[in-house]
């Protein structure tokens, strides 16, 4: 399964009594698709999933596929802390038409890299749809060690893995142990570049709701071995990629998104909108970054 260079964990937006805004999805899955999105991540971790009833994300999903129209591939995290629920739910999509799903390592039951692999080994017995596995110890307080990831990727529809560890040694060890039909992208925009540079893919992004079409001119100046280019719009993104984890994921990327024209501003409880001091910390590095690039 290919997902281009620059998948978008997509945000979810919400009216003002806090459904799913589904007029302001349609307007940002046509932005992110002309703006240097190649593929989509819908209910990820960036789309607020954990405050997603089954029903919101069964009738997101959808929704999603359907508009698409089959212009990208649209993938759908359909991961949980557990099995059966996962199971059943990357059932239930596969009949609207996605084309992978993603499966993040279950989180609070802190398995151990038997019962990651046997999770995982689980729910690919019972789809026939690709998967990608999530890994982000960050948010799971388990990691899916290089050994169980390189296991898993023997399984024939599990075919790529998103790297939110932060580990490029780990990164550098999946990939020089699978096989070429394996993929890893990364997790963090900031690791983009670098994951480029030892044989990843590409990211699944959160900055590209904002700077797509920027992050593929970095990534195409990379393949085109114009590396003094590359590092220099890598290094005039960092500042932005830090500023949208300032604050939890996705908070930031959906302020920033009014800075293009999307009032998506609204998250749902336990997070919180960012402070006018926040607003203020990130307007100064977007100018500042619009500027550079």
């Amino acid at each position: 399964m290919d997902l281009g260079r620059v998948a978008t964990a997509m945000v979810t937006p919400f009216q003002e009594d806090g459904d799913i805004d589904f007029e302001a999805v349609e307007k940002l899955i046509e932005h992110l698709i002309s703006n240097g999105t190649d593929s989509i991540v819908v209910c990820g971790t960036t789309g607020e999933t954990p405050t997603l009833t089954k029903e919101e994300k069964l009738k997101l999903i959808q929704f999603t596929v359907e508009k698409v129209n089959k212009r990208v591939p649209v993938i759908a995290g359909t991961g949980s802390n557990d099995t059966k629920g996962t199971i059943e739910m990357t059932k239930k999509v596969e009949s609207l038409g996605v084309d992978g799903v993603m499966l993040v390592a279950p989180y609070y039951n802190k398995p151990n890299q038997r019962g990651l692999y046997a999770h995982f080994e689980a729910v690919a017995k019972e789809t026939a749809l690709p998967i990608v596995l999530y890994n982000v110890p960050g948010r799971t307080s388990s990691n899916i060690e290089a050994a169980t990831t390189i296991a898993l990727s023997k399984i024939p529809n599990i075919q790529v893995v998103k790297e939110a560890s932060g580990n490029l040694d780990q990164m550098a060890e999946i990939l020089a142990t699978t096989d070429d039909n394996f993929f890893v992208y990364s997790g963090d925009d900031a690791l983009t570049l670098p994951l480029l540079a030892i044989g990843g893919k590409g990211v699944i992004s959160v900055a590209s709701h904002v700077v797509g079409n920027e992050m593929q001119a970095m990534i195409r100046a990379f393949e085109e071995g114009r590396l003094e280019a590359a590092a220099k719009m890598h290094q005039a993104l960092l500042p932005l990629f830090k500023q949208l984890f300032k604050c939890p994921n996705p908070v930031p990327v959906k302020y920033a998104l009014g800075k293009v024209g999307f009032s998506v501003e609204r998250v749902r409880l336990p997070l919180v909108e960012m402070t006018e001091e926040e607003k203020r910390q990130f307007d100064e590095v977007w100018e500042q970054v619009k500027q550079s690039i």
